[in-house]
């Protein structure tokens, strides 16, 4: 298992370097970009070894892997993110146990989170998940209709939308996608200008494995990688 340690604490100090020259880029440090680690299929076991690096943020894309790995892994101090679509009927599953919702694209959903959150007295921190590239293959409200989603949101007391996320299309040149990123930058700020309730823009969920540089570049403040570290996963 020390060679897989091995691989994996490589990985990461590259990624770790690749963050910094690129926070650099765009006038910060790495220690202003937050990495959650996307841990989707990747066993408890290898999920631990990123832990003892220190890196605690970790990414779910479904609810039912989420809640088996908190099981698992409840003794270590992580904060899990539901990186993923999510469907209503599932909120139930992981209110409790989430330190962030990423892919928050529709009202009926924000609505279910709400009524979860205050049964059970907690607050609940929210990305809205924009849909930039308007891809018919991913979810995420367009970019028309997303300060009026944050803005019904602002006015439920058990969510607070901390920021926008989003998912740029694959690209083998991460350039061509850099306009993604950019523009959900700019709709940040926009919304962020309104100074709503319960509302602020800290973050930027923007970058995975293969555009996170470019991403970063254009002011995204968490990323959310899995390959680069884990590598290739079925």
């Amino acid at each position: 298992m020390s060679g897989e340690f091995d691989y994996i604490k490589r990985n990461l100090y590259s990624v770790m370097e690749k963050i910094e020259k690129a926070a650099l880029k765009s006038g910060r440090t790495a220690k202003d970009i937050k990495l959650v680690a996307v841990t989707k299929t990747v066993e408890p076991e290898r999920i631990m070894k990123i832990l003892d690096e220190g890196i605690l943020d970790l990414g779910e894309n479904r609810v039912q892997e989420l809640t088996k790995k908190y099981d698992i892994l409840n003794s270590r101090e992580c904060k899990w993110h539901l990186i993923g679509h999510l469907q209503t009927n599932k909120v139930k599953y992981i209110v409790d146990k989430v330190s962030l919702i990423h892919s928050v694209d529709r009202i009926e959903l924000a609505k279910e989170i709400q009524k979860r959150a205050e049964a059970i007295g907690k607050i609940i921190d929210v990305l809205v998940q924009v849909n930039v590239s308007g891809e018919e293959s991913k979810f995420g409200i367009s970019v028309e209709d997303a300060y009026g989603l944050v803005r019904e949101i602002s006015s439920m007391p058990n969510l607070r939308v901390k920021g926008l996320m989003t998912m740029a299309p694959y690209a083998e040149n991460p350039e061509s996608v850099r306009y993604v990123f950019s523009k959900l930058r700019d709709l940040s700020i926009d919304i962020g200008k309104e100074k709503l309730d319960n509302s602020n823009m800290e973050i930027l969920s923007m970058g995975m494995s293969n555009d996170f540089e470019v991403a970063i570049e254009e002011g995204a403040s968490l990323v959310r990688i899995g390959t680069a570290l884990f590598g290739k996963r079925n």
